[in-house]
């Protein structure tokens, strides 16, 4: 049978095709052979630039870069084909490239492509590149849709109070909005972190001596090309490796993604819950089945999806970053495999953000049923009420409020009771009956407040880390000037 969506073994490349399409052109067959040949004829040009192969004019470089910028499907299938007979991936790319400028102007640099390199070289290179494009032109924008629409949700429902839950217990009241801040603001900082990722690369031979560069042209200085080289492809050289560069920057990316992965699936399994509860309703969409048997169900599909592809993607970013910095003494092939699986675990978690993008802008907060709950439980103020108490001076305030609340229905007239027979004076009385389950939110609609006008740089105000960051160069700015 021919290749499909129907046919394809990987859900990625079947099933979830549409949501995930764009990747083939970070981490296809097809986008590795053109960063490979990328590098490969970038690497010629500053060779010349340096002058250890000839100095090549403008129209002879264009000669070299339409090689990968004109590169085409049957391009790539013509590398495969040299493949067949080299077994050698990297190599068969090489005798691609000599056949390509074979009766051009540089056809006698047919000897200098690939020279002085390791396989290794080229291929670290490459995909350091797949995955740095992929975070700056696709996956931080995904992330940013996310945080986006949390920052939405926070806005809209931060006036929304609801009963919080902790240990699954009724707690002490909250706001939506805050609810869905705490996400936003999660995802926000690993947003943060990912976009000040520094992903390492080297090209310095057979076990990083630069042995046969040395060998060959010792006139060149090979840690300041490599430096030079590496930097001009907007990556940052690793100087100090064997054979291959150690990935110690790529699992630090994908550890990074894990965090953002769990952050996500504990959003997913929050809005699944609210929805049980009824305070979140689902528009349902038209022709949309949710049970073969049941009709009226409208199933909380998007962040069930969700949550099973960040588990895949999480599974698989896990082994990446276990298993890409460990190689046998200066190389083993072990790598090769696991590195080829690095869009599929981008994939799956770009299906799971967008599954989780859809649920979000499918729900409607029920304010109906979040107040009726709320309205049920006004012993969720006595917290509220024994540390006003203590505040005051008043003997064993937690236990008094323990013994009128704890295992026991009240009413909020009970609750009344309980503070106008409190032996405190009136002022303090007045206080307390103040105290209700719509307005003991502390600080929740202003934290909403604050952290999104930040967000939207309207804000100018420090927030406390940007205060304490201020602190701390006034304290060393202090140390130095006694210490010299």
């Amino acid at each position: 049978m021919a290749l499909n969506e129907l046919t394809a073994v990987s859900p990625v490349d079947g099933r979830y095709r549409e949501k995930v399409k764009e990747l083939e052109d970070f981490f296809s067959e097809f986008a590795l052979i053109r960063n490979r040949i990328k590098i490969e004829i970038e690497y010629l040009i500053f060779l010349s630039k340096y002058g250890v192969i000839k100095k090549l004019d403008a129209e002879q470089e264009k000669i070299l870069r339409d090689i990968y910028l004109k590169f085409t499907l049957s391009d790539a299938k013509e590398v495969k084909e040299i493949e067949e007979k080299t077994r050698h991936d990297v190599k068969a790319m090489e005798y691609f490239i000599r056949r390509r400028i074979a009766e051009t102007s540089v056809a006698d640099l047919a000897s200098k492509i690939h020279i002085g390199l390791t396989s290794d070289d080229v291929n670290n290179i490459a995909y350091a590149l797949s995955v740095k494009h992929f975070l700056e032109q696709f996956l931080i924008k995904e992330l940013e849709l996310l945080r986006d629409k949390l920052m939405a949700l926070a806005q809209d429902n931060k006036r929304v109070v609801m009963l919080a839950r902790t240990h699954g217990q009724p707690a002490v009241p909250t706001t939506f909005g805050k609810e869905f801040l705490v996400f936003a603001s999660r995802l926000d900082r690993q947003i943060s972190q990912l976009k000040k990722m520094k992903i390492l690369a080297k090209i310095n031979g057979a076990v990083g001596n630069y042995n046969a560069h040395v060998a060959a042209f010792s006139n060149i200085d090979w840690i300041k090309f490599s430096e030079e080289f590496i930097c001009s492809l907007g990556l940052e050289a690793n100087l100090i490796t064997t054979q291959i560069e150690p990935y110690d920057s790529l699992a630090e990316v994908f550890h990074n993604l894990i965090r953002v992965n769990n952050i996500i699936l504990n959003l997913d399994r929050d809005m699944w819950t609210y929805i049980s509860m009824d305070y979140l309703k689902q528009k349902p969409r038209k022709g949309e089945i949710s049970s073969s048997t049941m009709p009226q169900k409208v199933n909380p599909i998007d962040f069930e999806n969700s949550e099973g592809n960040l588990g895949v993607s999480n599974a698989l970013l896990d082994h990446l970053s276990n298993k890409l910095p460990v190689s046998r003494l200066q190389r083993d092939l072990s790598d090769t495999t696991v590195r080829r699986n690095i869009g599929v675990a981008f994939a799956h978690a770009i299906i799971a953000y967008r599954n989780t993008l859809e649920g979000l802008n499918r729900i409607e907060v029920d304010e109906k049923t979040i107040k009726e709950d709320l309205k049920s439980h006004p012993e969720v103020v006595s917290e509220g009420i024994q540390t006003i108490l203590r505040r005051e001076g008043v003997e064993q305030a937690y236990e008094k409020l323990m013994d009128l609340t704890r295992g026991k229905k009240l009413t909020r007239n009970d609750i009344e009771t309980f503070i106008k027979g409190l032996d405190v004076n009136q002022k303090v009385k007045n206080e307390l009956l103040q105290l209700s389950e719509e307005n003991y939110i502390g600080l929740a609609e202003k934290l909403c407040d604050l952290f999104i006008t930040n967000e939207k740089g309207i804000k100018k105000e420090p927030l406390a880390s940007e205060i304490v960051e201020i602190n701390d160069r006034y304290l060393q700015k202090e140390f130095f000037k006694y210490t010299g």
